[in-house]
Protein backbone atom coordinates (compact mmCIF):
# COMPACT_ATOMS: atom_id res chain seq x y z
CA UNK A 1 0.00 0.00 0.00
CA UNK A 2 1.06 3.24 -1.00
CA UNK A 3 2.25 5.76 1.35
CA UNK A 4 0.26 9.06 2.09
CA UNK A 5 3.45 10.66 0.73
CA UNK A 6 3.06 8.91 -2.67
CA UNK A 7 -0.74 9.17 -3.02
CA UNK A 8 0.02 12.87 -2.47
CA UNK A 9 2.10 13.06 -5.57
CA UNK A 10 -0.01 11.08 -7.60
CA UNK A 11 -2.94 12.95 -6.84
CA UNK A 12 -1.00 15.97 -7.46
CA UNK A 13 -0.77 13.96 -12.01
CA UNK A 14 -4.07 12.79 -11.26
CA UNK A 15 -5.10 16.13 -10.94
CA UNK A 16 -3.39 17.39 -13.39
CA UNK A 17 -4.56 14.37 -16.18
CA UNK A 18 -8.00 15.33 -15.00
CA UNK A 19 -8.56 17.89 -17.25
CA UNK A 20 -12.42 18.64 -16.69
CA UNK A 21 -12.05 18.02 -13.19
CA UNK A 22 -14.91 15.55 -13.17
CA UNK A 23 -12.82 13.31 -10.80
CA UNK A 24 -12.18 10.25 -13.00
CA UNK A 25 -9.32 9.87 -15.71
CA UNK A 26 -10.83 9.47 -19.27
CA UNK A 27 -9.33 8.51 -22.95
CA UNK A 28 -9.87 12.40 -23.86
CA UNK A 29 -7.67 13.63 -20.70
CA UNK A 30 -4.98 11.53 -22.44
CA UNK A 31 -5.89 12.34 -25.70
CA UNK A 32 -4.92 16.19 -24.37
CA UNK A 33 -1.71 15.79 -22.69
CA UNK A 34 -0.76 13.72 -25.58
CA UNK A 35 -1.55 16.72 -27.67
CA UNK A 36 -0.01 18.78 -25.23
CA UNK A 37 3.34 16.96 -25.69
CA UNK A 38 3.06 17.09 -29.36
CA UNK A 39 3.69 20.97 -29.57
CA UNK A 40 7.03 20.28 -28.01
CA UNK A 41 9.01 22.00 -30.86
CA UNK A 42 11.12 18.42 -31.07
CA UNK A 43 7.82 16.32 -30.96
CA UNK A 44 6.15 18.86 -33.65
CA UNK A 45 9.13 18.66 -35.91
CA UNK A 46 9.69 15.21 -36.23
CA UNK A 47 6.99 12.81 -37.30
CA UNK A 48 8.24 9.58 -35.54
CA UNK A 49 8.67 11.42 -32.33
CA UNK A 50 5.53 12.31 -32.43
CA UNK A 51 3.88 9.16 -32.86
CA UNK A 52 6.14 7.61 -29.99
CA UNK A 53 4.87 9.82 -27.58
CA UNK A 54 1.69 9.43 -28.44
CA UNK A 55 2.18 5.73 -28.93
CA UNK A 56 3.65 6.24 -24.76
CA UNK A 57 0.41 8.74 -23.88
CA UNK A 58 -2.28 6.75 -25.19
CA UNK A 59 -0.74 3.26 -23.92
CA UNK A 60 -1.20 4.16 -20.36
CA UNK A 61 -4.77 5.26 -20.76
CA UNK A 62 -4.66 1.57 -22.25
CA UNK A 63 -3.05 0.20 -18.50
CA UNK A 64 -5.08 2.47 -16.90
CA UNK A 65 -8.57 1.57 -18.30
CA UNK A 66 -7.62 -2.11 -18.15
CA UNK A 67 -7.69 -1.02 -14.07
CA UNK A 68 -11.32 0.62 -13.96
CA UNK A 69 -14.20 -0.82 -12.63
CA UNK A 70 -16.53 -2.37 -14.99
CA UNK A 71 -19.47 -0.68 -13.76
CA UNK A 72 -17.64 3.01 -14.70
CA UNK A 73 -15.79 1.64 -18.77
CA UNK A 74 -13.89 4.24 -19.38
CA UNK A 75 -13.42 6.43 -16.56
CA UNK A 76 -10.45 5.32 -13.97
CA UNK A 77 -10.57 6.38 -10.48
CA UNK A 78 -7.77 8.00 -8.56
CA UNK A 79 -7.96 4.64 -6.52
CA UNK A 80 -7.46 2.20 -9.85
CA UNK A 81 -4.58 4.78 -10.66
CA UNK A 82 -3.01 3.53 -7.42
CA UNK A 83 -3.40 0.50 -8.53
CA UNK A 84 -1.65 0.95 -11.54
CA UNK A 85 1.04 2.94 -9.97
CA UNK A 86 1.05 0.02 -7.38
CA UNK A 87 2.27 -2.52 -10.21
CA UNK A 88 4.77 -0.20 -11.21
CA UNK A 89 7.95 -1.62 -9.43
CA UNK A 90 7.24 -4.80 -11.56
CA UNK A 91 6.69 -2.77 -14.91
CA UNK A 92 10.75 -1.29 -14.88
CA UNK A 93 10.50 -1.87 -18.81
CA UNK A 94 7.28 0.58 -19.36
CA UNK A 95 8.69 2.70 -17.12
CA UNK A 96 12.04 3.20 -18.70
CA UNK A 97 10.58 3.29 -22.35
CA UNK A 98 8.46 5.99 -21.06
CA UNK A 99 11.33 8.05 -19.53
CA UNK A 100 13.15 7.95 -22.72
CA UNK A 101 10.29 8.82 -25.01
CA UNK A 102 10.07 11.94 -22.81
CA UNK A 103 13.65 12.60 -22.08
CA UNK A 104 13.70 12.48 -26.15
CA UNK A 105 10.62 14.82 -26.37
CA UNK A 106 12.24 17.35 -23.73
CA UNK A 107 15.73 17.22 -25.04
CA UNK A 108 14.95 20.23 -27.53
CA UNK A 109 18.07 20.86 -29.11
CA UNK A 110 19.04 16.75 -28.74
CA UNK A 111 22.53 17.45 -26.88
CA UNK A 112 21.54 14.12 -25.02
CA UNK A 113 20.97 16.44 -22.24
CA UNK A 114 18.17 17.93 -20.27
CA UNK A 115 18.98 21.46 -19.12
CA UNK A 116 17.12 23.72 -16.84
CA UNK A 117 15.06 25.22 -19.00
CA UNK A 118 14.24 22.23 -20.76
CA UNK A 119 13.61 20.49 -17.41
CA UNK A 120 10.87 23.53 -16.94
CA UNK A 121 9.10 23.02 -20.33
CA UNK A 122 8.84 19.41 -19.33
CA UNK A 123 6.79 20.55 -16.07
CA UNK A 124 4.91 23.26 -17.54
CA UNK A 125 3.88 20.39 -19.87
CA UNK A 126 2.75 18.16 -17.63
CA UNK A 127 0.75 20.42 -15.65
CA UNK A 128 -0.66 22.67 -18.54
CA UNK A 129 0.45 25.93 -17.40
CA UNK A 130 3.81 27.51 -16.26
CA UNK A 131 4.67 26.50 -13.12
CA UNK A 132 7.22 27.99 -10.71
CA UNK A 133 9.44 25.38 -10.08
CA UNK A 134 11.67 27.29 -7.32
CA UNK A 135 15.10 25.29 -6.43
CA UNK A 136 13.09 22.08 -8.18
CA UNK A 137 16.37 21.53 -10.90
CA UNK A 138 19.29 22.32 -8.19
CA UNK A 139 17.37 19.18 -6.38
CA UNK A 140 17.84 16.78 -9.36
CA UNK A 141 20.56 17.86 -11.08
CA UNK A 142 23.10 15.66 -7.99
CA UNK A 143 26.44 16.09 -9.88
CA UNK A 144 25.75 19.69 -10.21
CA UNK A 145 26.76 19.78 -13.34
CA UNK A 146 23.59 21.78 -14.68
CA UNK A 147 22.24 18.96 -16.81
CA UNK A 148 20.41 15.59 -16.39
CA UNK A 149 21.70 12.93 -18.57
CA UNK A 150 19.81 10.34 -20.06
CA UNK A 151 20.86 8.13 -17.08
CA UNK A 152 20.11 10.79 -14.40
CA UNK A 153 16.64 11.30 -15.90
CA UNK A 154 15.87 7.72 -15.93
CA UNK A 155 16.35 6.95 -12.27
CA UNK A 156 14.66 10.62 -11.55
CA UNK A 157 11.84 9.49 -13.71
CA UNK A 158 11.57 5.68 -11.98
CA UNK A 159 11.32 7.51 -8.54
CA UNK A 160 8.78 9.66 -9.28
CA UNK A 161 6.59 7.29 -10.07
CA UNK A 162 7.92 4.25 -7.69
CA UNK A 163 9.44 6.16 -4.56
CA UNK A 164 7.68 6.24 -1.16
CA UNK A 165 10.50 7.86 0.14
CA UNK A 166 10.31 11.88 0.31
CA UNK A 167 13.86 11.89 0.60
CA UNK A 168 14.53 10.38 -2.71
CA UNK A 169 15.21 13.29 -5.61
CA UNK A 170 13.22 11.60 -8.27
CA UNK A 171 9.97 12.87 -6.75
CA UNK A 172 10.44 16.06 -7.35
CA UNK A 173 10.64 15.43 -11.27
CA UNK A 174 7.31 16.98 -12.20
CA UNK A 175 7.93 19.95 -10.26
CA UNK A 176 7.72 20.80 -6.37
CA UNK A 177 5.83 17.76 -4.18
CA UNK A 178 3.75 19.71 -1.91
CA UNK A 179 3.68 17.53 1.81
CA UNK A 180 0.95 15.13 2.58
CA UNK A 181 -1.33 16.02 4.40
Amino acid sequence: MASEFRRTKIQAMFDVFDTDGNGFLEEKDFEALATRWSRLPRVAASPELSLRVRGVMMGWWQQLSAAADASRPGRVSMDELMTVVERLPAMAEAVTATADTIFDAVDENGDGRISRDEHQRLVDTWHGRGMATQDVFDRLDQDGDGYLSRAEFALLWTQFWISDDPAEHGNAMCGPVAPAA
